[in-house]
């Protein structure tokens, strides 16, 4: 069975991605399993940029294939905005309420139809040999006006579904995923992982 590490030190993360990327070829393994303390500073201005900086450090550092994402929230009537910055929009220890209150005063003035936003995820697999894979995942929806739900974490409640009517903390986890940016980019690179894996390896 082949190690892949998982090139972050997030629990949550680490637990999310194990979750979505499952097989029976690859064996996921964290940083602190693998004996490896790495912090690498995001310098990338696009979500593909900081998954690859990641993936080919951890892979470098380790000498074992890894798996790294990255993600965010982009709203059109902000130009893109938060983007890369979506965990720190709101200042780097802001917690999820006030970057959604933040997000909400930003587009206090934009009306329904100009709303209109996409969460975007990139999960990058770099070999140690330089190879290197990129799956890309993405969820259109619109900004709704005020919070709703209890489920899900981060813009999720105030992330509107207009298939489903309801916001992203409304839905159960099953259904988020189905549908969300992390679990369509999880499934292409699960199908990668598996059929490179089957191969032989990398």
């Amino acid at each position: 069975m082949e190690k892949v590490i998982l090139a972050t030190n997030n629990k949550g993360k680490i637990r999310e991605l194990s979750s979505l990327i499952s097989g029976e070829s690859w064996e996921f393994i964290s940083p602190a399993a693998a004996g490896i303390e790495l912090d690498v500073e995001e310098t990338g201005r696009t979500f593909e940029e900081n998954a690859v900086i990641k993936a080919k450090s951890y892979a470098k550092a380790s000498n074992l294939p890894a798996i790294a994402d990255d993600s965010g929230l982009e709203v059109d009537a902000l130009n893109g905005d938060p983007g890369v910055f979506s965990a720190r929009y709101a200042g780097p220890d802001a917690s999820d309420n006030k970057r959604n209150e933040f997000l909400l005063f930003n587009l206090a003035n934009v009306p329904w139809e100009k709303r209109t936003a996409r969460f975007r995820c990139v999960i990058a697999i770099a070999f140690p040999e330089d190879r290197l894979i990129l799956c890309k995942g993405e969820c259109p929806g619109i900004i709704a006006f005020e919070p709703k739900g209890e489920n899900g974490f981060g813009y999720d409640p105030v992330f509107y579904l207009p298939e489903l009517g309801k916001s992203m903390a409304e839905i159960s986890l099953e259904e988020k995923n189905r549908i969300s940016h992390r679990a369509k980019a999880a499934r292409k690179a699960q199908e990668f992982l598996t059929d490179l894996l089957r191969m032989g390896g990398s």
